[in-house]
């Protein structure tokens, strides 16, 4: 795959950046915060998953009617980033993101309140909205410190602990359920986004000079814009994130319907699965920092998207036949997971390295269409049954459409 990195030239490893990250902040506790940053959206996603059936009986509303909450809150995630991206190349990065980290905490503690499903999908998508200045700034810093190898290599790091947020948000939702209703996973979502918004105000220094910044305005932000999307590498990588997040959130929206309702699991036993599912995907990310050692990004990417369409077909085969019952889905579905944590670091660094000079905007839309992409799987899944057939079928074609485009946009 030829892909040209048109960046500067690159850090071999982390040590051998030299970031602008004043004292008393170290890099590693720098790189923790993003981490957390960077983690906000899949706590907002994640967290409520074991509370889906209670408020479908709660609330007297059809499954697929409660999951569009979930749809809205990565359709916030995704608009919230194309706005967020072009502030934080224009006003520094902290700003923006104190500000959609308070908008965030505000629709948690309004959700806690919310009294029918039409208001709380509109606070989720507000939550959306606020959770993609965490998202899009955490991937704009990267950017301005690292590039290339070292950004791979910073992503893969990012994604461990990213990574623990699947697996702790099921768990502490499945827990809270144990003690109060569906409106306690709000309470806790406003508690961790309060203390992200403070750690961001004491912790993050600005990584955007003020002589760095782009005030080109509405007509600026158009023109970076449209100079993306004239990037066809760019823009094939950021669809290859934006399909193998959909195969991700076909996992993320219909899980707990297929394991709580088809293989009748408890709530508690839903988080443990699920965290089965997280501990792979993180595995695959760590792996792919010892990988980067010896092979390039791209023929990482190729790699995990091929391995990732062979799990997909058996996963669908296993369940549209029974075959292996619980066991004969679970396997292939982490092995899909495994690959998406592979892919995911390696497609966004490569697509970011071509265009330092406005990483926010950059960054903006690739999280724009990987979360944008990413919110059609929750209805569609949802429109096909919200059965193990259902998952199965669109995580498939998340990892057909990903190979597609790689092959058909990115590869010439």
């Amino acid at each position: 795959m030829n892909v040209v990195l048109e960046s500067p030239p690159i850090a071999e490893d982390l040590s051998d950046v030299d970031s602008p990250t004043p004292e008393p902040t170290t890099k590693r506790s720098l790189i923790l915060l993003l981490g957390f940053l960077s983690a906000l959206g899949p706590l907002t996603i994640d967290m409520y998953l074991p509370s889906l059936p209670t408020i479908a009986t709660d609330m007297h509303a059809a499954a697929a009617a409660v999951q569009l909450t979930l749809t809205g809150t990565l359709v916030g995630l995704g608009v919230g980033q194309l706005l967020v991206g072009p502030l934080s190349d224009a006003l520094g990065r902290r700003l923006p993101l104190l500000a959609g980290v308070g908008v965030h905490v505000l629709a948690s503690v309004l959700c806690v309140l919310a009294p029918n499903l039409a208001i709380l999908g509109t606070l989720r998508l507000l939550q959306g909205l606020g959770a993609a200045a965490a998202s899009v700034v955490a991937m704009a810093v990267v950017r301005d410190l690292f590039s290339g190898l070292a950004a791979a290599k910073l992503l893969s790091r990012l994604m461990l602990v990213v990574g623990v947020a699947p697996i702790l948000a099921p768990t502490i939702g499945g827990l809270v359920l144990n003690w109060t209703s569906w409106r306690g996973v709000f309470v806790v979502l406003t508690v961790v986004g309060a203390a992200i918004m403070t750690a961001t105000a004491l912790l993050l220094p600005e990584t955007l000079p003020a002589g760095l910044r782009r005030n080109g305005g509405l007509v600026g932000t158009l023109r970076d814009y449209g100079r993306l999307l004239t990037d066809r590498v760019y823009v094939g990588l950021t669809l290859v994130v934006g399909f193998a997040m959909a195969a991700l959130l076909a996992y993320v929206s219909g899980s707990s319907f297929v394991f709580q309702d088809e293989y009748h699991m408890s709530e508690q036993q839903f988080a443990y699965v699920f965290a089965g599912g997280a501990v792979g995907l993180i595995a695959a990310t760590q792996l792919n920092v010892r990988l980067l050692r010896r092979f390039t990004p791209q023929r990482i990417l190729i790699v995990a998207l091929l391995a990732g369409l062979a799990a997909g077909v058996v996963l669908l085969v296993d369940a549209r036949t029974g075959f292996g019952g619980l066991v004969g889905v679970l396997i292939p579905l982490w092995a899909a997971l495994a690959t998406v944590g592979l892919a995911m670091p390696n497609a966004p660094a490569l697509a970011l390295s071509r265009h330092g000079d406005a990483a926010g905007t950059a960054a903006a839309l690739l999280g724009a269409v990987q979360f944008g992409v990413g919110a059609l799987a929750a209805p569609l899944v949802g429109a096909l049954g919200v059965g193990a057939v259902a998952m199965a079928a669109v995580v498939l074609l998340g990892m057909v459409a990903a190979n597609l485009t790689l092959w058909l946009v990115v590869r010439p």
